[in-house]
């Protein structure tokens, strides 16, 4: 940590165990636990087990798939702050509700402002990782608490620099910056493709001419696999083109609707994601980039409440 924190620091884990573990190890701070159940109607039954009087609590949860964390997550908050904690953070390694971010056609709701406004009023600061900012400069549009943002490609950039002779794919325009970010650090070249999207689950990838394709060995990169219908269409042409040796590497894998396996069947590889969200490809450790963010929010706090 590049600064010493005073109070005692608790971070307790929703779901996020392997993540949870080298961050509370890497804060030096205390693993927090708590009994949790469902009453035969749903309902959440919650107990703290661990005295939370003057530390300053952290919640570890990615919110992918939201909706039945929410409550949870707002049940566990109050009850710090009812039981005496100095502080409450929220350190979401997947930001959800960032999608609909205007109103595109009459009577819709713009969640994202309503999520962000809500989730405002439970904890004092937020650290995520490469949030969908899209029509938004900052967080700071929309959530009224301190927030950082931890970018993600460092991590898979230095994941790759062990990798030998592999050319970069970014699946679109939109991806060109960041590819061309990791592709300088790991050393490794890159091409970029052209996307068009018809919908959600339609989508065609033209790639460039790939000299030498089926000597290449190929890893698209992208920041999110959710439908995957991106990753599957440029997968399907880097085939085309001959290219035997194809793998993807991202760093939030939501993979909607069972995707992961339908790519894997479709010829993939490799699959490699960050441990922002749960899941078997998790392979990179994204906590060495969290912990400094969450070091200053926590200083902060600490002078806020010196």
């Amino acid at each position: 940590m590049s600064q010493i924190l005073k109070r005692k620091c608790i971070v307790f884990s929703l779901g996020a165990q392997s993540l949870s573990d080298s961050l509370t190890s890497g804060l030096n701070a205390q693993q927090g636990t708590f009994e949790s159940r469902s009453f035969p109607d749903g309902e959440t039954y919650l107990k703290l087990t661990t005295d939370v009087r003057g530390a300053d609590c952290i919640v570890l949860m990615d919110l992918s798939r939201p909706n039945a964390k929410f409550l949870p997550l707002i049940f566990l908050t109050e009850t710090f702050r009812e039981l005496g904690a100095a502080s409450v953070g929220l350190v979401a390694p997947y930001l959800c509700y960032m999608r609909q971010d205007r109103r595109f056609t009459a009577g819709e709701a713009i969640t994202s402002k309503l999520f962000a406004s809500t989730l405002s009023r439970y904890v004092d600061w937020l650290v995520t990782v490469d949030p969908h900012l899209h029509r938004y400069e900052s967080l700071a549009e929309i959530y009224s608490i301190p927030s950082k943002v931890v970018q993600g490609a460092p991590a898979l950039a230095d994941w790759l620099k062990s990798q030998k002779s592999v050319l970069l794919v970014g699946p679109d325009a939109e991806s060109e910056q960041w590819v061309s970010q990791i592709a300088a650090i790991s050393r490794h070249p890159f091409v970029i493709g052209e996307k068009q999207r018809r919908g959600d689950r339609d989508v065609v990838i033209k790639l460039p001419a790939l000299a030498s394709a089926a000597r290449q060995r190929v890893m698209i990169i992208d920041d999110v696999i959710a439908s995957g219908y991106t990753i599957l269409q440029c997968l399907k042409a880097l085939r085309l083109q001959g290219v035997a040796s194809i793998g993807c590497a991202a760093v939030h894998g939501i993979f909607a609707d069972g995707i992961d396996s339908v790519l894997m069947q479709s010829g993939l590889a490799e699959l490699a994601t960050t441990n922002t969200i749960k899941h078997s490809s998790n392979c990179i450790d994204i906590s060495p980039l969290l912990i400094p963010a969450v070091t200053e929010c926590l200083s902060k706090q600490e002078g806020l409440n010196a």
